[in-house]
């Protein structure tokens, strides 16, 4: 016996395109590669998954909380695992769990509980995302503006220390409200330095760009708009073929008139990626949950404060994914890319796509999105 096992399915998502009647190889946890029906290895065990769609491992760069629990509240690797098998349990095989406004010292908690997540192999944990606390107030969203400050010498050291252990590091920041020169200093020692939560003008987003910012955080959303005389940062974000973009596909966030536009308009080389910004309610039947003192209230598929200020979303990857196929009729090699190759290649990282030698993260969907089953380094979650 060669070790290998062979996981049959009517259709295997490699990462960019779909196979028909194929078979992946799995050995010792990582991928070895796909092959055709009727040529898998004589000797390699055999498991047919029937129909639907096999993929890479859904990949999510915004999850504030999971299980119950937002990051921020977390007191051990325990709780951030927590976070992480919530995703994990609806195909979310890969996230960088995420940080909204907070105190230092919360922020500072957070990156060690990081880095010992990351050393310790949590399943799912691939690093943090810090969204804030230097943003724009009067962009601000759900974030608590009396926590939101300029940056300073022992945030840029926290940062650059978090970048050198975590596996990767975006940090959101309005444009307006830091340097250049910060800038260039975070993206060349590896930190993603994401536009988010801003009213900058299009000029500003593009200087933060040169200097090195690499992403924009949930496009639309909490950011000065595209308007005839000052496209702002959705001009920005849209124009600038060096930013990659995150969207919330949930029919809330963002009105699909804006997402077939979006689309249209960011043809390369940066990419639009789906995120969840999802909160503590993801995997738990709440109706509501205390997000920085404040309520957060889970009516209809959405979350708002009592005010009605959107504060993140309740729908996960898979969600998203049905809803671009099914209410906006995108391919699905297409939405599947979005979720999977798409934001491991803005990260550079080794993962997203069925390549020989990938750790075998997969998830198995139904014809209509729904999860019937996750492996993570070729092991199937039991729960």
């Amino acid at each position: 016996m060669t070790g290998q096992t062979a996981y049959r399915c009517s259709r295997i998502f490699d990462g960019d395109s779909i196979h028909q009647d194929a078979a992946l190889l799995v050995e010792h946890g990582k991928i070895v590669g796909l092959c055709a029906g009727d040529t898998v290895p004589a000797d390699a065990a055999q498991v047919d998954l029937g129909g639907g769609i096999l993929a890479p491992g859904l990949i999510d760069l915004q999850v504030n909380g999971g299980g119950g629990l937002m990051l921020g509240d977390a007191d051990c690797i325990e709780d951030i695992a927590r976070i992480c098998h919530a995703h994990l349990t609806l195909g979310t095989t890969a996230l960088t769990p995420t940080l909204i406004t907070d105190t230092p010292e919360t922020t500072r908690k957070v990156v060690k509980l990081g880095v010992e997540a990351w050393a310790k192999g949590v399943r799912g944990f691939h690093g943090l995302h810090l969204e804030g606390p230097h943003l724009f107030k009067g962009r601000k969203g759900a974030h608590d503006p009396d926590l939101i400050r300029p940056m300073d010498e022992a945030d840029l050291e926290l940062y650059l220390f978090a970048a050198r252990q975590l596996p990767s590091l975006i940090l959101t920041v309005a444009p307006e409200t830091v340097t250049p020169e910060q800038i260039r200093i975070l993206s060349e020692a590896g930190v993603h330095v994401s536009l988010g939560h801003s009213g900058a003008t299009y000029a500003e987003c593009k200087a933060a760009a040169e200097a090195g910012a690499s992403m924009v955080t949930h496009l639309f959303n909490a950011m000065s708009p595209l308007q005839h005389r000052e496209p702002g940062l959705v001009g920005a974000a849209l124009d600038l073929g060096s930013l990659n973009v995150g969207l919330i596909a949930d029919g809330v966030h963002v009105d699909p008139v804006a997402i077939k536009v979006a689309l249209k308009a960011k043809t390369g080389p940066g990419r639009i990626f789906l995120v969840t910004d999802a909160m503590s309610q993801t995997g738990t039947d709440v109706t509501s949950f205390t997000l920085g003192g404040r309520e957060i209230f889970r009516r209809d598929g959405t979350l708002t404060l009592a005010d009605g200020t959107l504060a993140g979303a309740d729908i996960d990857l898979p969600a998203s994914l049905k809803y671009l196929t099914g209410t906006l009729d995108m391919p699905i090699e297409t939405a599947l890319a979005m979720a999977t190759s798409d934001p491991a290649d803005v990260l550079g990282r080794p993962m997203g796509r069925l390549a020989a030698g990938h750790a075998a993260d997969l998830v198995l969907f139904s014809d209509d999105f729904a999860v019937s089953g996750v492996w993570v380094n070729g092991r199937r979650l039991d729960g």
